[in-house]
């Protein structure tokens, strides 16, 4: 059997790594999304703005566009449309995704973790008797 070359080695993980993650996007939970989005609460709320952007609206929404929320020049210009793809990339890694970020969080490293979180944002009511305004 032939040995794969070191770019047919990359290929193969990154189709790998592509089809794990609507694997882990299948079997994400909005209940534990939930209690992995107590850790954006430090920053973060579904209703209001704090330190960062609400995160009611999310999907579909523009990045850099709440209005009266003071953005980073580099989220304004980065051009994203929050979707289950695009939250994914920068909730693993948003520095570098956006570079230039304010937000200053490490991100989340495990696969299961942001689909839980992005199944729950996803999923968020935004009216005003969520209990979830916080």
């Amino acid at each position: 059997m032939k040995r794969a070359s070191g770019l047919g080695a990359a290929a193969i993980a990154v189709g790998v790594w592509l089809a794990a993650a609507p694997a882990a996007m299948a079997a994400a939970s909005a209940v534990r999304g939930e209690q992995i989005w107590s850790r954006c609460q430090a920053c973060h709320a579904l209703q209001y703005d704090r330190t960062g952007p609400r995160h009611c609206g999310l999907f579909g929404r523009r990045a850099g566009s709440v209005p009266g929320f003071d953005y980073s020049p580099a989220m304004k210009r980065s051009g994203i449309v929050w979707n289950t793809a695009t939250l994914d990339r920068f909730i693993a890694d948003p520095l570098g995704t956006v570079p230039g970020t304010t937000m200053g969080y490490a991100g989340v490293a495990d696969p299961q973790e942001r689909a839980d979180l992005i199944a729950f944002l996803r999923d968020a009511k935004c009216g005003k008797d969520t209990g979830l305004g916080r």
